[in-house]
């Protein structure tokens, strides 16, 4: 199924962006009008579509930048759900949350998608899709979200925009768990990481096809996209073996996946722009910081040298 048809965007390259920098995180500092403004620069040129995760204040400063610099971007625009139940099979999460807290979670859910809602009109020439949250009902998650809840956040987001409405998740769950989702969404995102599942380089890209077509015929009627694939480029060895990662390999990997991209008519958003210093532990090799195609410094690693 032809992605350019179903979202109305001309054919072109997509990238995850989070522009959080040392010191700065989501829900903390947040990025300034100068520093958006000079990501987006760096970025433009070589990618058309951003994916940006939530509708906080470091997304409305990116799509502020796009309007006043008039810069050549559409953005793919998410709300980050929280926790709406406990999920005891996350392996990183020790906190239970009380039946307080998920209620309070709900709510701060349902301002989240009214967020979504309203930005899509303020926005609605730039922001050319919508997302219903990431990665909140795989079995790994620390943000568990019923899947009738994430089913009725789609159709409150559906009933009030006008873009196409998607929610973004590892492929695992589209398999099996989100089937009664795949009616109500317009098009489907997966998330794809060989490298997490213990892929050398040379079964990379071949392991991303294997989980897109999984998906692609197995709903031939919908358009799949997909919204985060990379290769990271350090890792202290907590889920990757450090000698799997390199700026090398995923060079290797980004350009394999960009190819068969264009020769497939395929919809892929790089994960991710730049380095995130603020993502998991603090140990300077943990593998959630290292993903960007360029360094937090904003110098690029090999792959766009």
């Amino acid at each position: 199924m032809k992605y350019n048809k179903v979202l109305n965007i001309e054919k072109g390259r997509a990238i995850c962006y989070s522009g959080f920098r040392e010191g700065q995180q989501p829900g903390g500092l947040s990025p300034s009008y100068e520093e958006v403004k000079e990501d987006l620069l760096i970025l433009q040129g070589n990618w058309k579509y951003l994916r940006l995760y939530d509708c906080d204040e470091h997304a409305e400063m990116v799509l502020n930048v796009i309007k006043n610099e008039k810069l050549d971007f559409k953005v793919m625009l998410g709300a980050y759900i929280i926790a709406e139940m406990n999920n005891f099979g996350c392996p990183w999460e020790t906190h239970i949350f009380s039946e307080e807290e998920l209620v309070k979670n709900k709510l701060v859910n349902e301002q989240r998608i009214e967020k979504l809602i309203h930005l899509a009109d303020e926005y609605d020439d730039i922001i050319f899709s919508l997302s219903a949250g990431n990665e909140a009902c795989v079995d790994w998650t620390d943000h568990y979200v019923p899947v009738k809840s994430v089913i009725n956040y789609v159709k409150q987001i559906k009933k009030s925009a006008k873009q196409p409405v998607t929610f973004c998740e590892n492929y695992v769950p589209w398999l099996d768990k989100l089937k009664e989702l795949v009616d109500v969404v317009d098009f489907i995102s997966i998330h794809t990481y060989p490298v997490w599942e213990y892929k050398n380089i040379h079964d990379a890209l071949e392991y991303t096809k294997q989980n897109y077509y999984a998906i692609a015929n197995k709903y031939p009627d919908k358009l799949v996209v997909i919204t985060e694939a990379g290769w990271a480029t350090n890792s202290n060895g907590r889920g990757i073996d450090p000698t799997n990662v390199s700026e090398e390999f995923q060079k290797i990997y980004y350009n394999d996946l960009m190819n068969w991209n264009t020769e497939d008519d395929i919809l892929t958003f790089v994960f991710e722009a730049f380095d995130e210093p603020w993502k998991g532990s603090d140990e300077e090799y943990e593998p959630e910081k290292h993903w960007g195609l360029y360094y937090v410094d904003r110098t690029p690693k090999l792959v766009m040298k």
